[in-house]
């Protein structure tokens, strides 16, 4: 194996144009990823975060650009690349008329290890992954969170060192999500490299060392977790109002009080600010003063969430609608209990 490399994952300039369409997937994208780390490719749906992955993978080939897997160019050493990556998608790719370990064992066969290897292997990874109990069962009687787990370790079969996982939570319950994440977190514990793509804020937040945000096929940021929240604001005051109208008319009212252009979502108005608690108290005079009557206000410290909409001007999709309702609903509560906003610092986090 090469060892003529800087890191693991290398991309440079990725274009990829679908003609059909006349989508521009990916227009110019760069990033890198240290060994033994994850990195969070995030953004929408639609923006290239999986068509990076399939032209890191081999799966398709760059219009223009290259990228390097440990050294070695995914168009010109494409097989070598194929040997020491492994591959898990949105999707279990594992057939559910098998049963778990027949599934890992077919992967080790097709990876040319032994009858006995690829034995060994299977019943290694089902224990590894929570599956024991369930090996010898068809995959038809299987969770969704299990299929996912199973096509997880099938990725692992030949212990690549570098493992690229598009989506990998996606339609998860939160139990099953939270059980992946330790998994990932201990295969990068063991010296795994991932490149990690998410709509999830709270997964990327958790799992990656550094983020890299794309929209549109192009990178709009990009640096830690901390780095990018920091750069938004040390804190972002929360307020509830009765109705979209009025929060439109209260951001008018408090726009000269955010550090950014006030975000309206649907009754809530989110302003970034350095002081939350001196903000806070003077949102709640200002609107008083112009009798604009308000549901709740919180303070809490910026999400991951909050920096993709001020990137990208939209939430992240993934958000779901028991997600969204808890969300709205937290600054309702800071006014059900009486909350006083100079003491709401850090009890909100979306």
């Amino acid at each position: 194996m090469s060892n003529n490399f800087s890191f693991a994952v290398e991309a440079h300039d990725l274009v990829k144009v679908f003609p059909r369409g006349k989508v521009r997937a990916l227009d110019g994208v760069s990033f890198h990823v240290e060994e033994g780390t994850i990195l969070g490719l995030l953004g929408p749906n639609g923006a290239g975060k999986t068509t990076a992955v399939r032209i890191l993978s081999t799966i398709l080939g760059p219009d223009s650009g290259h990228a390097s897997i440990l050294g070695h160019d995914v168009v010109k050493e494409a097989e070598t690349v194929r040997r020491i990556i492994g591959l898990a998608g949105q999707y279990a790719a594992v057939d559910e008329n098998l049963t778990g370990r027949e599934n890992i064992r077919m992967v080790g066969r097709l990876s040319h290890m032994s009858w006995k290897a690829s034995g060994a292997r299977a019943t290694e990874l089902l224990e590894s992954f929570g599956l024991s109990d369930a090996g010898d069962r068809v995959l038809r009687t299987y969770s969704g969170g299990m299929r996912r787990r199973l096509d997880l370790a099938a990725a692992l079969v030949a212990r690549p060192p570098v493992l690229f996982l598009d989506e990998p939570t996606t339609g998860l319950d939160p139990q099953s999500r939270q059980d992946l994440w330790g998994v990932i977190e201990n295969l990068v514990a063991g010296g795994t490299t991932v490149l990690l793509t998410t709509q999830y804020l709270e997964e990327a937040d958790r799992l990656a060392r550094n983020i890299v945000v794309v929209d549109h096929g192009r990178v709009i940021a990009e640096g830690t977790p901390a780095t990018l929240k920091a750069n938004l604001g040390t804190s972002v005051v929360s307020i509830t109002l009765r109705d979209n109208d009025m929060a439109r008319r209260a951001a008018l009212l408090v726009s000269s009080l955010s550090a950014k252009e006030p975000i309206v979502d649907h009754n809530i108005v989110e302003l970034t600010v350095e002081d939350g608690p001196k903000v806070g108290a003077e949102v709640l005079r200002t609107l008083d003063a112009a009798e604009v009557p308000i549901g709740g206000l919180a303070l809490r410290e910026p999400s991951l969430d909050d920096v993709f909409l001020s990137l990208t001007g939209h939430k992240s999709e993934a958000e779901t609608e028991a997600e969204r309702a808890a969300r709205l609903g937290r600054a309702k509560g800071a006014k059900h209990r009486g909350d006083d906003p100079s003491d709401a610092g850090g009890r909100d986090a979306a």
